[in-house]
């Protein structure tokens, strides 16, 4: 059986399921927040120790302004509900990190951000990521800029500069890779997320929009992974 240390989940479909009931995108986020809570328990339920939600892409920075305004101010509230002490991260000592160009956001989605940080920086249980302002090929090219200042300053020589050097330079800094990837919505692409940590995990893609998936689905999902072979390029 495959160990399952780190998934990844691409949450798509909150607008197309807000356009189906005829509601504003905003009501499809709200609904889309409100399936986080439920799928954190089904993963502490099976002791996965690691998450990374893809919550807002660098792309979407270029979302219609009223829906944008409504983005933020979800995100603000949610962050600040983690440093409730009666919010589950408390109860299952998870520790809470953002993933992205976080200086992007406005200034109070940054502070709520570094709040639900601080709240959760002791616990070492699990650990869930929310990929925010975030891409795949930006992170890479974050990196990059890492190493090139450690090369002008000296402290570093390109002839050193291999894949652990790349990983050290991630956001993921420390972290396992994710051994499975799932989106939902239908769509089969992974849409810039984690392309470097993602390079050999297992990809399960879901029909339903984001908001209506299931614990059984959850665990389908779960158990086709179980089922395969993973080779890593052998």
């Amino acid at each position: 059986m495959n160990a399952l240390k780190h998934i990844g989940v691409i949450m798509d479909g909150n607008r197309r399921l807000a356009k189906r009931l005829m509601k504003n995108p905003w009501k499809g986020h709200e609904y889309g927040a409100n399936k986080v809570k439920d799928f954190l328990k089904w993963c502490h339920e099976l002791g996965i120790k690691c998450i990374t939600l893809y919550a807002f892409s660098i792309q979407n920075f270029n979302r219609p302004k009223r829906e944008f305004n409504y983005l933020m101010k979800l995100f603000e509230r949610e962050f600040l509900d983690i440093c409730n002490k009666n919010h589950e991260a408390h109860k299952y000592k998870v520790r809470i990190k953002a993933l992205g160009r976080i200086n992007l956001l406005p200034k109070k989605v940054q502070m709520a951000i570094k709040k639900a940080e601080q709240a959760t920086k002791n616990y070492n249980k699990f650990l869930l990521n929310f990929a925010i302002a975030y891409g795949g090929q930006e992170e890479i090219v974050d990196a990059i800029k890492k190493i090139a200042l450690k090369v002008k300053k000296g402290l570093i020589k390109p002839a050193s500069i291999n894949e652990s050097l790349v990983k050290k330079s991630l956001y993921t800094n420390g972290q396992p890779y994710p051994d499975l990837i799932i989106r939902t919505g239908g769509e089969k692409r992974v849409s810039n997320f984690m392309l470097w940590q993602g390079a050999y995990s297992e990809l399960y893609f879901i029909d339903k929009m984001w908001p209506e998936i299931t614990k059984r689905d959850f665990m389908k999902a779960i158990k086709d992974f179980e089922k395969r072979q993973r080779r890593f390029g052998k």
